[in-house]
């Protein structure tokens, strides 16, 4: 009989979506902390959402409720680009003014979530759980430190993308991929922020492990480009994507130090 230990895989296994959404509700612990989550991630959306659009609108005033006549020929062509400013101006601001919000309700919410990740770690992991005793207020601190950098982050990626949103053809795409890494780079933040990374060193991971980390964010990336349920469909998403990115963040850099020479 063969006892020599079987070599270590040449990939890290990867856990489905499917898999990481039947892991939180099995745990009634993660479940009931994704609610509370879920909840809290919502209402602060929904309510920056609100005050930033009702504030762009009070400084336009009286141009979106107040068109030009169109009782001559330049009236109407001022009318038609009115029109057309006007949806333009709508669209942008609303997607600027969710992003915004969002990143808010991410700043205020990330403890929360770097203690459910760090929870989902945890339980799936048991005694192999390489666990520290750092939580405390320094550190709860650093956490909305950190999630406000990434936020930060998030809105240069925003101003990036809608400018590159302007190039014809390749714009949209590019603007996608741009938001799929960056949506990575927020799930990764919550099992990285209990190792103490840097922001440095979690773009150095996705840069690394761009394969995964793709696979990490398309999801995110497409869910908040759907008008009007983007809000609640990214605030349910979040706690088991923040489970899910823990489960492969971990897999992945378990499997780094397996390979790596002693």
């Amino acid at each position: 009989m063969n006892t020599a230990p079987r070599p270590p895989s040449s990939k890290p296994q990867w856990y489905s979506f499917g898999y990481s959404l039947a892991f939180m509700f099995k745990k009634k612990r993660l479940f009931f902390w994704s609610a509370l989550l879920f909840l809290a991630t919502i209402a602060l959306t929904t309510a920056g959402y609100q005050l930033s659009t009702d504030y762009v609108d009070s400084i336009v005033g009286s141009f979106l409720v107040d068109p030009p006549a169109t009782d001559t020929i330049l009236g109407w062509i001022k009318h038609k680009g009115w029109v057309v400013g006007t949806w333009f101006f709508l669209i942008i601001t609303r997607i600027v003014s969710f992003y915004l919000a969002f990143l808010i309700a991410y700043c205020l919410t990330s403890p929360g979530y770097v203690f459910l990740s760090t929870a989902a770690e945890k339980l799936h992991a048991g005694e192999k759980f390489d666990s520290d005793d750092n939580l405390s207020i320094k550190y709860i601190l650093l956490d909305i430190f950190e999630g406000f950098k990434i936020a930060l982050f998030g809105i240069l990626i925003t101003i990036v993308a809608l400018i590159v949103n302007f190039v014809p053809g390749l714009g949209q795409g590019a603007v996608f991929i741009l938001y799929t890494f960056y949506s990575a780079l927020m799930f990764v933040d919550y099992p990285s922020s209990r190792r103490h990374w840097s922001l440095g060193r979690k773009i150095g991971w996705i840069r690394q492990n761009s394969g995964a980390a793709f696979r990490l964010g398309i999801l995110p990336a497409v869910v908040s480009m759907i008008p009007l349920l983007n809000v609640f469909l990214m605030s349910l998403l979040f706690p088991v994507m923040t489970i899910h990115s823990t489960l492969n963040f971990t897999s992945i850099q378990q499997h780094n130090k397996s390979i790596q020479p002693r």
